[in-house]
Formats: structure tokens, C-alpha cells, sequence
């Protein structure tokens, strides 16, 4: 059980405090309500390119590590379709810069042409190296737009095209800060041996005086049910063939979303699990192969993917992992091995508690997703979901009007 506090200031901003008393280190996390959905599709890869501007220095920071590691502080940051999440870890005696590094880029980021040219550049590099010049790393600037028609997880989180971010200009970058990047669209978790009066008094004085600003209407397309499969295939250089298949399922906040989600772990969570055992070690028709879910705050993607050894034809091992499917939506799953991938899951979730940053992180997405408290309520939702369940699930996902399927064929295999 995660205990915390939790206040919000006057202009909005959300804040939570998880006192942990076992660490000289604390943890300071802001989440900003804003990821790749609130992107324009003429416009993608923007909350990317500004997880690397809020980097680049603010109007009294011109560069924002060089303080925080005078006081032994480390930080980072992540985006993703949903959110962007940035995050700093420090002495607790030396908290209070943190307040002031994180208030300042809030309040007035450095948005000089200069910085801009520099950040467009680093993250063109970076779309070369992952996206471009790296094998597989296109699959989902190809399988997104294949899974999605209207809804913005059609592209991916670094953008659906390299010109997006060289064309930004210092006016679209100003827009889409001033319409995402604001206290009241954020919340602040401060997990640590802190007390909660200490850490309103901190809010206040440096973040207090930032003012509200008017957020962006978010207006998603839904998505239409899949009523076809679909198909692409694409033939590069690559070490060997591989199989991508994406299948709609929930939103994260649905209660189908821990039944899907312990699906995906009997697939492929292990040496023991089913893909592994029965397509890798016994048949040795795949290299590797996994199952995952997205886990989007709209409904997600349960994703299949695998590279088949050398003389694997596609047909072959695209069947085989049908079979495995099919077998989910026949049969339940017995309930040894479904309890021994609870087993597993509880270990991890607990076991992420240690971390003051990972408490940090998860207080603040699961006020994101409705409230804090959720993130107490999890290990209790996996215990409860049933194997009648999950075969339910199994037979609504794993049909091919609901699949997408991309057929990645190496230049070196025939």
C-alpha cells in the first residue's frame, strides 16, 4: 500500500506527496497531459521534439543538467502516444533545486532559434539512426497506420515523417507549448523522506505564481471497428523475416484491461510460456518471439511479433501462431498456469515499489487515469480475473477482422 497526501494550487496544478523515509534520495515527477494524440497530423512528432526542447535551458537556466549535477542529482525523460514525463532524482537536502529547475522551464522556456535548430537536429539524427538506417526500425511507421484509419496512434511517437519535425518553426513549437506545457495540465509527485507541509510551501513558492494557461481542446477521432484483415508487406535487407500482427483491444482504463493484459504474459512471458515453448524450443520455426500490449490511455494494440530462422516460410509460421490463438478462444487456461503468471506479475509490481522514482511515476499516471489511489488497486484487479475470462477476451481479440499484419521479408531469405 502506497500511502500519500495530494493538494492542488490555484492555478491548477495537481500535486502528490508519498513520504519514504528508507532512502536519502528523492524523487520529483512531472507528467504532462500531453503525448502524440495531441498532435496535428501535418504537425507529428512535436511532444518528442519538446521532451528534448525542455532540455535545451530556460529564460533564467541556460542549461538545466549543469545545477542539478553541482548537487548530485540525476533526471530524464520519456514520451509517449499519451503523456510526457519527465523526472529527477536528488539528496533530499538539495530538493529545492529541483523545484526551481522544473518551475522555470514551465514558466518561460528558452525558445531561441538557436536552441530550436540544435533540438530539430538532434532529433532528426535520432529518427535517421532508430527509424531509418537501423533494421526493423520502421515496423511501426508501418504497422501503425496499418492497425489505425482516424484515430492519432496511426503514427508513431517520434512522428510519421522526418520533414514534420525539420519544417517546425519557432512559432508552431511556441503554440504547442503554451497550449500543453502548463500547471494545469500537469501533475507533480514528490515520493521521499518528505513531509507534506514542506512540499506545499515548495509548490507554492515556485510554482504558485505560474499562471493557468488555456489548454488544447483534445478531439480524438474514435476509431471505427475493424471489420477486415489487413495486409502489408515489405522486403528490406534485413537478418532475417519477420511477422507483426496487431490486434484492437481496450483502453487502459477498461476492467477487460488486466485479463488481456495476463493474456499476453501466458504467451510469451518466459521460457515457459506457450509461444516459447511451442514455437521456439519444439517446433524451432522463430529465433524470438513475444506478445505484448500497448497499454494506451484510448484502446491499445495486443501485439504478436516474431523472427522466423532461415528456411521458415511465412505461411508456416504464420499458422502455427494461429494454432496458439486458436487454442486460447477453445480452451481455458488451467488455472496452475494462470496462477503462476499472477505469481509472476505480483513479484514484479511489488518488487517496483522499492524504487521512490517508480512510486513517484505510478502515483502520477494513475492520477492521470482518474486517481491516484488506483495504483493501490492493481495487484487486486489481476488476482480477480478468472480463465472463463480470458478465453471470453481470447475469442473477441484473435480474429482476422480484427488483425493487422505486417510481413517484414529479408532481401536474404527466399
Amino acid at each position: 500500500m502506497i500511502e500519500f497526501d495530494r493538494f492542488t494550487l490555484n492555478n491548477g496544478l495537481r500535486v502528490i506527496v508519498h513520504k519514504d523515509n528508507s532512502s536519502p534520495i528523492v524523487a520529483m515527477n512531472i507528467l504532462y497531459d500531453v503525448g502524440a494524440r495531441d498532435e496535428y497530423p501535418e504537425r507529428t512528432g512535436f511532444a518528442h521534439l519538446f521532451e528534448h526542447l525542455m532540455f535545451g535551458g530556460s529564460k533564467n537556466i541556460p542549461v538545466y543538467d549543469e545545477p542539478l549535477q553541482k548537487v548530485g542529482g540525476e533526471n530524464n525523460a520519456f514520451t509517449n502516444n499519451d503523456i510526457t514525463n519527465y523526472y529527477l532524482t536528488l539528496p533530499v537536502n538539495n530538493l529545492e533545486t529541483g523545484f526551481w529547475l522544473e518551475s522555470d522551464r514551465m514558466m518561460a522556456l528558452d525558445f531561441s532559434q538557436k536552441s530550436l535548430d540544435v533540438q530539430k537536429n538532434v532529433v532528426v539524427e535520432e529518427y535517421k539512426q532508430r527509424y531509418l538506417n537501423q533494421p526493423y526500425g520502421d515496423v511501426f511507421l508501418l504497422l501503425q497506420p496499418l492497425s489505425y484509419k482516424v484515430h492519432p496512434y496511426r503514427w508513431p511517437t517520434i512522428g510519421k515523417s522526418i520533414d514534420h519535425i525539420k519544417d517546425a518553426t519557432l512559432s508552431d513549437v511556441k503554440s504547442f507549448f503554451y497550449s500543453h506545457y502548463a500547471p494545469n495540465n500537469a501533475i507533480l509527485t514528490i515520493s521521499g523522506n518528505v513531509e507534506t507541509k514542506q512540499i506545499y510551501k515548495l509548490s507554492e513558492k515556485w510554482f504558485g505564481g505560474i499562471e493557468k494557461r488555456d489548454i488544447a481542446n483534445r478531439k480524438l477521432n474514435k476509431e471505427p471497428k475493424q471489420v477486415e484483415s489487413r495486409e502489408f508487406t515489405e522486403k528490406k535487407d534485413v537478418p532475417s523475416s519477420a511477422i507483426y500482427m496487431s490486434y484492437h483491444m481496450c483502453d487502459r482504463k477498461s476492467e477487460l484491461y488486466y485479463a488481456t493484459d495476463l493474456l499476453s504474459d501466458i504467451l510469451s512471458n518466459g521460457l515457459s510460456s506457450r509461444l516459447y515453448q511451442s514455437l521456439v524450443k519444439e517446433k524451432r520455426l522463430f529465433g524470438n518471439i513475444n506478445a505484448y500490449i500497448s497499454g494506451s490511455i484510448d484502446p491499445g494494440q495486443f501485439i504478436i511479433s516474431g523472427n522466423l530462422l532461415d528456411g521458415i516460410s511465412m505461411d508456416k509460421a504464420e499458422k502455427a501462431i494461429h494454432s496458439q490463438l486458436e487454442k486460447l478462444k477453445l480452451e481455458e487456461i488451467p488455472v496452475e498456469e494462470l496462477v503462476k503468471v499472477k505469481n509472476k506479475l505480483e513479484s514484479s509490481l511489488v518488487f517496483s515499489e522499492i524504487s521512490v522514482l517508480n512510486k513517484a511515476m505510478n502515483l502520477g499516471f494513475y492520477e492521470l487515469l482518474g486517481d491516484a489511489q488506483l495504483a493501490n488497486l492493481e495487484i487486486e484487479k489481476y488476482r480477480k480475473v478468472t480463465p472463463a475470462q480470458m478465453q471470453t477476451i481470447a475469442q473477441e481479440l484473435f480474429h482476422s477482422q480484427n488483425s493487422s499484419t505486417l510481413y517484414y521479408l529479408s532481401k536474404n531469405q527466399n
